[in-house]
């Protein structure tokens, strides 16, 4: 019989084990782990190249509108420029002076349509925040407390039947244009889809046996909503914010284009589009719609894409 298996009459023969010393940082190496949510996310994101460039893109763009207005030799988007015998210097084509050239009443496109890009993207983000708000909060307890479902499902069906077009015609009508009545009527409209969605999510996971053992401990509703439910909808809810400013430059830009949208004196993404529209088709003036409309097509097309990626990464499975 092999030594391995031999046995003294007190038992298993002690010679063939050997005591280990203790360590304390061997114990705690043993049940450490460096795994990091957002750490994790961010390096799956940056793998995407083509999502990487375009977040720089925009994080120049941002920067730039920002700082535009300070930069030397920038001129004033609502100054209208005359030449030395006070005649406006109307429908200049870009030169050393007016970079974009001007406009029909000789107002210098490059700072009007920085001024416009600063002026959507404001509109975007305040929409895309207020929507992700009033959509997590009101999605989350209509997904998750049964006794409020009937009713916010009979809100949800009453403002989700009134076509959007329709009531952000008549609150931009109603209201006095500027910027703060087209982000309220915006968001008037926009959480419901969010709120849907946020509903929908929960309901799928709401009777896990985790979260019912946590009620059965007595967790607060909040606690559950918070720790238990939205982390696992961050990828999804990230999405659905990234959509929402692309979309509501969108409803800036249509509101516009019907003659409901901002003053013409508050320079805009849509009011831009707008004015070249009404022009395009003189060839010699065409650049007062490429311009503006190419700087709308990269902001949207970005926002879109980066949506995307940043959702596939913040989703734990896409994690190593």
């Amino acid at each position: 019989m092999s030594k391995k298996f031999d046995k003294t009459a007190d038992g298993i023969n002690d010679s063939l084990f050997e005591f280990a010393e203790y360590d304390a940082d061997a114990a705690e190496r043993t049940g450490y782990s460096n795994y990091s949510y957002w750490r994790s996310t961010w390096q799956v994101f940056l793998k995407n190249r083509t999502a990487a460039i375009l977040l720089i893109l925009m994080f120049v763009i941002v920067v730039f509108t920002v700082i535009q207005p300070y930069l030397p030799n920038q001129k004033v988007p609502t100054e209208i420029y005359t030449n030395a015998s006070g005649v406006q210097l109307r429908n200049q084509a870009p030169n050393g002076e007016f970079w974009f050239g001007t406009n029909s009443i000789g107002q210098d496109l490059w700072s009007r349509i920085w001024s416009g890009t600063r002026t959507s993207l404001f509109i975007g983000v305040a929409v895309g925040v207020c929507e992700a708000i009033i959509g997590i909060f009101v999605g989350a307890l209509w997904g998750y407390v049964r006794s409020l479902d009937k009713f916010i499902t009979q809100i949800y069906n009453v403002i989700d039947n009134i076509p959007t077009t329709i009531l952000l015609v008549l609150l931009a009508y109603i209201l006095r244009p500027s910027i703060s009545t087209l982000i309220f009527a915006i968001c008037m409209t926009s959480w419901v889809g969010m709120a849907r969605f946020i509903r929908n999510q929960i309901i799928i996971i709401r009777d896990r046996e985790y979260n019912l053992a946590s009620r059965c401990l007595g967790t607060p509703t909040y606690r559950i909503i918070l720790k238990n439910l939205l982390p696992y909808l961050v990828s999804v809810i990230m999405l659905r914010i990234a959509l929402a400013i692309p979309g509501a430059i969108g409803y800036e830009v249509f509101l516009t284009y019907i003659g409901l949208g901002l003053p013409l004196d508050t320079p805009s993404l849509g009011n831009l589009i707008n004015e070249g529209r009404l022009i395009m088709m003189s060839p010699s003036l065409r650049y007062q719609l490429i311009f503006p409309a190419i700087v709308l097509s990269i902001v949207t097309i970005s926002f879109y894409i980066l949506g995307n990626a940043f959702a596939d990464a913040a989703d734990p499975r896409n994690h190593v």
